[in-house]
């Protein structure tokens, strides 16, 4: 390899940056049943029991609770496949996404 090949390859090694990951959040209501966001909480995000109800309580208690830390496209598959649940079980429940 000559020394301008190295140049170039160390160049684009130092310009490769990691894709951004993103935060998925459930937002409080006053209508979702502890019992369907902790269900929620261990089908979707596969949180043990034990998690899912610590998760629950930060969304009661502050209004929001994190999920996990994805990338895009798993993090908008997720919000996507709490929505249709919540739609299908008659609750209002929300789920958002945002940059870590």
């Amino acid at each position: 390899m000559s020394e301008f090949e190295y140049q170039d390859s160390l160049q684009l090694e130092d310009e490769t940056k990691e894709p951004p990951k993103y935060k998925v959040i459930l937002i409080n209501d006053d209508y979702s049943t502890f019992e369907f966001v902790t269900y929620i909480l261990k089908k979707v995000f596969f949180k043990t029991q034990k998690d899912a109800e610590q998760i629950t309580l930060d969304v009661h208690k502050k209004g929001f609770g994190v999920c996990g830390i994805y990338d895009k496209e798993i993090a908008e598959t997720k919000v996507l496949v709490v929505h249709q649940l919540a739609e299908e079980a008659g609750y209002p429940l929300r789920c958002e996404m945002e940059e870590e």
